[in-house]
């Protein structure tokens, strides 16, 4: 082992010590980045993307709050479940590319940014999709999006060893071929729509697995940890606003104090206790193979729409409270309550129940899963008792985490 400072972190694309200056290279070629590469952050580019993307869950998250509060909450949750995995699963095409291959040089910019071009249309039509079932516009956004992340496979197969440059084209041809089928969303009678959906969804995860059977892409663990992390506080931050607006709309509009603040203060706790309870362990230590990413990538389709799901619960329970809301009390405490139990269940299983030891740690997620359901029929302070539940949680996992240690090697943050 040597002595001294770590080397300095290198900007994604940035030239090495012996590579001209940028100004001199506007395009390199597309090679894969080495997987164990030290201090490898997200760059301004994926922040930006990451932003772009919050345009299309606010779309989302706000059509859903009209379905429910309209009394359509079953085909509004179809719509919901079907929008957000385009929506995911598109961030999640670009995430993991970027994470092997990201040069950062003029080309893969300019593509990247026409993707963002594609997230912007299909939020477009996000409300057409939920109101119409007219999916063009959702299906031309991603047109344009796919078609450039194939271009961007592409782009990578050239000049790599004959096992990636099956890879890289397989993504390619995927990507493509995918696309093809979803065409169907706009063609087909809308009862034949719900029987391509979840064929459509379970090819389109099919692709990656086809796609690095004999040869995986270099993703990097601590970076695609990060980008997942990052997500998540987006979509956490997005719930913040959706609830702050609905809340203030009720102060300002119909003067209800004293029926929103519950329902504020409790959100409040439900979301700084999901931000706990996520980041308590360090994720990146559970990517250590292929097959525990692809698990761990694909579970986080139900955290971050959860989780979003859990803003627009908010702004429900806001409209009933004020009596905008044509829902019963049982349902408006469920568009909050549930949406948490199954985040609380889904970071358990992803991550949290890795790090736990014995069976006192490992319950406290489970338990307070089951005791938010029960806070469903509390009425008007279904989403107070709800966040007083996860703050125990918290503060429990804080307690035993102290007194027994978690599981595994490394420095852990207590709560998760």
């Amino acid at each position: 082992m040597t002595s001294g400072p770590p080397p300095a972190a290198t900007p994604p694309g940035s030239p090495g010590p012996s590579s001209p200056p940028e100004g001199r290279r506007p395009l390199r070629r597309l090679t894969a980045r080495d997987r164990h590469e030290p201090h490898r952050v997200s760059s301004p580019l994926e922040l930006l993307f990451d932003l772009c993307f919050v345009v299309a869950v606010a779309q989302a998250g706000a059509q859903l709050v009209h379905a429910v509060s309209e009394g359509r909450a079953g085909e509004g949750i179809l719509d919901y479940a079907m929008v957000f995995f385009a929506i995911w699963w598109a961030w999640m095409n670009f995430t993991w590319f970027a994470s092997a291959y990201d040069n950062d040089d003029v080309l893969y910019r300019v593509m990247t940014l026409v993707q963002i071009a594609g997230v912007l249309v299909l939020a477009a039509g996000i409300s057409r999709a939920f109101a119409d079932h007219d999916f063009l516009a959702v299906w031309l956004g991603y047109v344009i999006m796919r078609i450039a992340m194939s271009a961007q496979w592409l782009r990578a197969a050239r000049g790599a060893p004959p096992a990636e440059r099956v890879m890289t084209r397989r993504y390619a041809v995927g990507v493509l071929v995918c696309q093809v089928g979803w065409l169907g969303l706009v063609l087909l009678p809308e009862g034949g729509r719900l029987w391509l959906f979840p064929g459509m969804a379970l090819l389109e995860m099919c692709v990656p697995l086809i796609a690095e059977w004999h040869h995986p892409s270099s993703w990097h663990p601590h970076h695609v940890a990060e980008r997942y992390g990052l997500f998540t506080i987006i979509v956490l931050g997005e719930t913040i606003a959706a609830a702050t607006v609905a809340v203030k709309s009720g102060i300002d509009e119909h003067d209800a104090l004293h029926e929103v603040l519950p329902i504020a203060v409790g959100g409040l706790l439900i979301v700084f206790a999901a931000w706990w309870i996520y980041f308590g362990v360090p994720v990146h230590g559970r990517l250590r193979s292929s097959r525990e990413a692809f698990l761990w990538g694909y579970g986080h389709y139900l955290v971050f729409a959860s989780a979003a799901a859990i803003g627009a619960g908010l702004e429900v329970a806001v409209d009933h409270a004020v009596g905008k809301g044509h829902v019963s009390d049982l349902a408006a405490s469920a568009a909050v309550t549930l949406p948490t139990a199954l985040y609380l269940l889904t970071v358990w299983v992803l991550h949290s129940r890795h790090f736990k030891a014995g069976i006192s740690q490992q319950v406290v997620l489970p338990l307070a899963a089951l005791l938010v359901i029960c806070c469903t029929f509390l009425g008007d302070l279904a989403v107070l008792a709800a966040g007083i539940v996860l703050a125990v949680a918290v503060v429990s996992a804080v307690v035993l985490t102290a007194r027994r240690g978690p599981r595994g090697r490394g420095p852990v943050a207590s709560g998760g």
